[in-house]
């Protein structure tokens, strides 16, 4: 029961802290990285830094910038350092599959673009100044900052749920 406890307050923190470096940092990759990072001990600064071109992939409305810091997470705790070691290689991929699957799910697509229209009603372009004006105009990365906190929670649940723990 302890234990329990233990881990929902660990969620509850990864979620919280995941939404607000959203608001902070206004990039979810990093924000919802660097959340798991402090969390649960995993990375460095330079896989941070690695992160900073991530959201929607360097803001072109592809793949969503919290998708990209659950599977940079994924990839320091199952992920391989050997490039022989096809093991690790694989358990990160089915780790990232089953994560991907699960966003899918909770949100309908892994791209920027259909996120953004489903939470504002309408396309961004963030790569445009206009568009990027209209976004904080909307309070955007407040409106979208629960989307790295669920990330963040959910890549803590699988590390959580894992027998093995982050080195």
């Amino acid at each position: 029961m302890a234990g329990e406890a233990t881990d929902a307050r660990l969620l509850d923190e990864v979620e919280s802290k995941a939404a607000a470096y959203e608001i902070e940092c206004k990039n979810c990759t990093q924000g919802c990285l660097r959340a798991l990072q402090e969390v649960f001990r995993i990375g460095s600064a330079l896989t941070f830094k690695a992160a900073t071109a991530m959201p929607g992939i360097a803001l072109r409305g592809e793949t969503c910038g919290a998708v990209v810091g659950g599977l940079m997470a994924i990839g320091l705790v199952w992920g391989r350092e050997d490039p022989a070691d096809m093991d690790s290689y694989m358990r990160s991929v089915s780790q990232g599959r089953k994560f991907c699957r699960w966003f899918e799910k909770e949100f309908g697509s892994v791209m920027c673009r259909d996120i953004v229209r489903q939470r504002f009603g309408k396309e961004l372009n963030l790569a445009n100044p206009d568009d990027v004006k209209e976004f904080l105009r909307m309070d955007g990365y407040r409106h979208c900052s629960c989307v790295p906190g669920k990330v963040a929670r959910r890549v803590g649940e699988m590390i959580l749920e894992s027998n093995e723990k982050p080195a």
